[in-house]
């Protein structure tokens, strides 16, 4: 039970890699929506390193904002693709829904909805561990049980756990994700043990054409062997005027024996009555486990119209 379950986090966190040849046409990274001015003295701006450090490990915001979808009515176009070992599509899913929150009641109604290729199993159920991921992150946040913080909570299934500390993974980078082997203490990219391996830089520019923002960037170093790191890269947008993030970018990448990965995950968001709330969400990549079949996924999420 406990291999199995294993198993299934691997398949939910290792389903992403790189597939430019596809997404670049969704434009998937976060950091190309901002226009970078310049790099930027941060001691000029009257700030150090360990704020945006602090600032990024004490946001709570990117999950309230999953959350807060709830207080409104929106539609989410869903695109995802899967690909054959030669990243051929082989199968697509296309959703455009309508979420409405009318009267404390949420309603979902599919104004478009499109499948082809092999997605689904012979019961129904999704071929791709990738998109049960996607189910469970993205559709579950409009429904009333996705309410607790990305901390680990009980129930929910045998893959609960592990979803749980996925959750963690996506939505508070930089924190320690216990009972993952070889990945848990690597995560936690700014403990002491663990700073030694990135660089950081700092810029300014504007995020969707008006809004003032510093991008803070850590980045493992040349010399870091592979194997040393799980988080490449971890690019964060702070508003400059009250330091909320509206944007973040995450490359992990791994390799040993047993699995290896490299995930490309961005999420952006944006202030409707003055609260924060998803516009955007990417994914890409594979996975590539012992004794399973590799898969090999990309999602692009919008969330637009939203109304209260």
């Amino acid at each position: 039970m406990r291999k199995n379950a294993f198993l299934a986090f691997c398949f939910l966190l290792f389903a992403f890699s790189s597939f430019s040849q596809q997404i670049k046409r969704y434009n998937p990274d976060t950091i190309r929506t901002i226009v970078i001015d310049s790099a930027v003295n941060i001691r000029s701006h009257h700030l150090n390193a360990q704020d945006f450090i602090d600032a990024v490990l004490a946001d709570t915001g990117f999950y309230k904002a999953f959350r807060d979808m709830k207080k409104y009515s929106f539609i989410a176009e869903n695109r995802i693709y899967s690909y054959d070992k030669k990243n051929r599509i082989n199968g697509k899913i296309y959703r455009k829904i309508q979420y409405s929150h009318i009267g404390g009641k949420h309603k979902t109604e599919y104004l478009a909805k499109r499948d082809s290729g092999s997605m689904y199993k012979s019961n129904g159920k999704y071929q791709l561990y990738t998109v049960e991921m996607f189910d469970y992150i993205f559709n579950n946040a409009y429904n009333s049980d996705f309410v607790k913080g990305p901390e680990l909570d009980e129930g929910g299934g045998k893959n609960a756990t592990y979803k749980q500390k996925l959750k963690t993974l996506l939505f508070a980078p930089g924190h320690k994700v216990t009972g993952i082997p070889f990945i848990s203490s690597k995560s936690e990219i700014f403990s002491k043990d663990m700073r030694e391996y990135y660089l950081y830089e700092f810029a300014r520019g504007k995020y969707l054409d008006t809004i003032p923002v510093y991008r803070f960037k850590v980045i493992r170093k040349p010399s870091t062997a592979n194997n040393d790191v799980v988080i490449n890269e971890l690019t964060t947008i702070f508003d400059t005027r009250n330091f909320q993030i509206l944007g973040r970018n995450v490359n992990l990448r791994y390799s040993n024996l047993f699995f290896s990965f490299d995930v490309q995950m961005n999420i952006e968001l944006i202030k409707i009555s003055d609260e924060l709330v998803p516009a955007k969400i990417t994914y890409q990549g594979s996975w590539d486990v012992p004794f399973h079949k590799t898969e090999r996924a990309s999602f692009l999420i919008m969330h637009k119209d939203y109304r209260e």
